[in-house]
């Protein structure tokens, strides 16, 4: 199933000229900031730990601030000489962006819904036209006018009433994810003055036009723990709690399905979910538990007719099968298959249609979309042509058509949104995203897939892109990406901004390492809890093959990741730093123990399946001989550089903050570390769409600076 899955500038009088392989000091060089000592003596299962930055977690304290400051402005310092390398990255990937771009509108309910950007602005403006394109255009939330006076700004989508008159919608100005939901007349423009705080964004109406089902969040955890329902034209503070989820290792949900008959709630953990249902016409909205939860079943729910439809791994069908189960007898043993499990292939996603049943899959790493008819006299497969690609079914609202729209991209090709008739097996591009600036061509870069082998013999797919013409002689520089966790698969994907690098010649390469399910369920399953370590190994095997191989060398390889991907840079970092000229860690997860061992911190205890639960001496132990900030040790690391947003509810900043201070400490070579924190941003970085590039810049600057280029 699909997995429902990073700087502020401050003045400074000194200079410095950096290059990779020869520091050179034009005024005298700044030294880092000094993080002051205070052992903080952990102890658990009889062993103890002395945490000496363990003060760094006192949230908005004088002393931390100042701290956080003064990194700021030592990583001002170092990285000054490269501002006009940044302002320039930042020109030319804005340059490749249409300003004023449309995405492709998609009809629902009487209304053609779309969202489009305005040239110079940040924020889109999310519009509709009633029955036809043709119509005059209705601003339903302009997100720059919103946004004015907020350093940061999130709207977490919308969602419309059935008479089409009433939008549900939620802002974040803060970066907690941690969103305001209110109400919006569409006819007459007028905001209701209900404002209901802390929720997670997730809401849908029910189909009598006046009840909104929405979650809210623990207020100190941040896990997504209860259900509410509001009436039109109530008090906020009167909602009623409909489900309150109490096992901490579970968050909760709500929708409804595409037949707009049922809702849907929804209970889930690593490893196990369970549903509630009710007719989302009301009125007494009761809900039923369609599965009670059985700890290691998972299943997805949509509906049809007089079916409930169940993506799941019932009786160990570890890359999951379809069944279903009639609506009045819910329970597994009325479970009846569809589309048996198969070993090789992963059941990702399903796409209902009123004569046509659409499966999301994934094969040997690669996307599929495979077709059929209910009465399976059809059963075919899209075909695509490469192995570097990713596609997947779009926003396909309508239930009784022929077509499917779905996305596609590649490496070198542009996201594209197409329309296929399933019946006629005929495609139009209804849009392939605009690349400006006229020199963009795909014919100019080389992709393919390779493979490295693991320490334990195990293939590990790379998929790599490069401009044309590039001699393996070892002396590229090579950028090798990875995430590696919670089953989230990075697919080989397009990126505009990844040109900068390409143009200049960089190699780029995602190692498919295990922990990610791009080989399927069990590729998850063998990145995870005691089989954690083959995530870093898997990605040090792969560095060993681009090496090996001459793609890159030691002195020009890099290597990035972020948040849990972070995790796996801080984890190769301590195992290979010989292997990289440099590493970037984007709020990363470092201090696994600590973290993990406190429950009032953001999903920690939803957390447990994934990583292991320290508080048992085993995961204890297994935990601790790779979690980052425990086993910094005196060696020569890398350059790095490592950025966190302070509002980040996710990974919290003192992480990288300890691990960055302690890095310092223990490396016994030269190698420049680098921390920033955005004081206005959280897990995700900077809102909007410019901001983020100049993000992007910067760590494009920090690498080419590392290869001793200034553009």
């Amino acid at each position: 199933m699909k997995k429902t899955i990073l700087l502020i500038l401050l003045s400074c009088t000194f200079t410095l000229s950096f290059n990779a392989q020869n520091t050179q000091e034009v005024q005298q060089s700044p030294t880092p900031p000094d993080a002051e000592k205070i052992a903080k003596e952990l102890e658990k299962h009889g062993d103890k730990r002395v945490d000496e930055y363990y003060w760094m977690n006192e949230r908005d304290t004088p002393r931390v601030m100042d701290y956080l400051k003064r990194e700021n402005t030592y990583y001002d310092v170092m990285t000054s000489h490269t501002k006009p390398l940044q302002e320039k990255l930042f020109t030319e990937m804005k340059a490749r962006i249409k300003e004023d771009d449309e995405s492709v509108p998609y009809k629902y309910n009487g209304y053609w819904y779309y969202q489009r950007f305005e040239k110079g602005q940040n924020y889109p403006l999310y519009c509709r036209k009633p029955e036809t394109l043709d119509a005059p255009e209705e601003v339903m939330f302009d997100n720059n006018a919103m946004a004015e006076g907020h350093a940061y700004f999130d709207q977490a989508g919308y969602t419309i009433s059935e008479n089409t008159e009433l939008a549900a919608y939620s802002i974040d100005t803060v970066s907690r994810r941690q969103y305001t939901l209110q109400i919006k007349n569409l006819k007459t423009g007028e905001i209701y003055p209900e404002k209901i705080e802390n929720t997670t964004g997730n809401a849908i109406w029910a189909n009598d036009n006046k009840t909104l089902f929405y979650t809210r969040k623990d207020p100190q955890t941040l896990r997504s723990s209860q259900v509410y329902k509001h009436v039109l034209g109530t008090a906020a503070d009167s909602d009623t709690l409909v489900f309150e989820e109490n096992d901490e290792t579970f968050s909760v949900y709500i929708t409804k399905t595409k037949s707009r008959e049922y809702l849907i709630m929804g209970s889930g953990s690593t490893l196990t979910s369970e549903a509630q249902y009710t007719s989302a016409n009301g009125p007494d909205f009761d809900f039923k538990v369609l599965q009670p939860r059985v700890r290691g079943l998972e299943y997805d729910v949509s509906h049809y007719g007089d079916f409930f439809y169940l993506v799941t791994n019932k009786d160990k069908a570890t890359n999951f099968k379809l069944m279903k189960t009639p609506v009045n007898a819910t329970t597994q043993e009325n479970w009846e298959e569809v589309i048996p499990h198969r070993a090789e292939v992963l059941l990702e996603d399903i796409e209902i249609f009123k004569d046509y049943l659409v499966v999301d899959e994934r094969s040997k790493g690669l996307n599929q979309i495979n077709i059929k008819t209910w009465d399976n006299t059809v059963d075919y497969y899209i075909p695509f042509d490469n192995e570097t690609y990713n596609v997947y079914t779009s926003i396909n609202p309508d239930f009784d058509t022929k077509k499917l729209r779905y996305s596609y991209n590649s490496l070198n090709t542009p996201p594209s949104v197409v329309e296929y008739d399933m019946e006629t097996k005929e495609k139009i591009v209804l849009k392939e995203a605009e690349i400006l600036g006229g020199e963009f061509n795909k014919d100019n870069y080389e992709t393919k897939r390779v493979w490295a082998t693991a320490s334990d013999g195990v293939k590990i797919p790379i998929s790599l892109i490069y401009k044309k013409g590039m001699e393996r002689d070892g002396e590229n520089p090579l950028l090798q990406y990875a995430y590696g966790s919670y089953g989230y698969t990075t697919d080989p994907s397009f990126s505009s901004s990844r040109l900068s690098l390409l143009d200049r010649g960089f190699v780029f390469a995602i190692a498919h390492v295990r922990g990610g399910e791009y080989m399927g369920r069990n590729w998850y399953e063998d990145g995870k809890l005691f089989k954690k370590k083959n995530t870093f190994t898997d990605f040090i095997a792969c560095s060993k093959y681009l090496t090996g191989q001459r793609y890159t060398s030691a002195s020009h390889l890099y290597a990035y990741g972020g948040s849990a991907g972070g995790l796996l840079m801080g984890a190769v970092a301590n195992m290979a730093p010989q292997l990289y000229n440099g590493i970037i860690a984007a709020v990363p997860f470092v201090d696994v123990i600590t973290t993990m061992l406190d429950d009032t911190i953001p999903l920690t205890t939803s957390e447990y399946d994934e990583w292991g639960n320290p508080n048992e001496k085993e995961y204890y132990d297994y935990m601790l001989s790779y979690s980052p900030y425990d086993q910094v040790k005196e060696q020569k690391y890398p350059n790095m550089l490592v950025t966190t947003g302070y509002h980040d509810s996710q990974v919290q900043y003192w992480e990288p903050a300890k691990w960055v201070a302690k890095l310092r400490d223990k490396n016994q070579g030269d190698a420049l570390i680098l921390f920033h924190t955005n004081m206005d941003a959280g897990h995700g970085g900077s809102s909007g769409r410019f901001e983020a590039l100049k993000e992007t810049a910067e760590d494009y600057a920090f690498l080419i600076d590392l290869e001793g280029k200034t553009e």
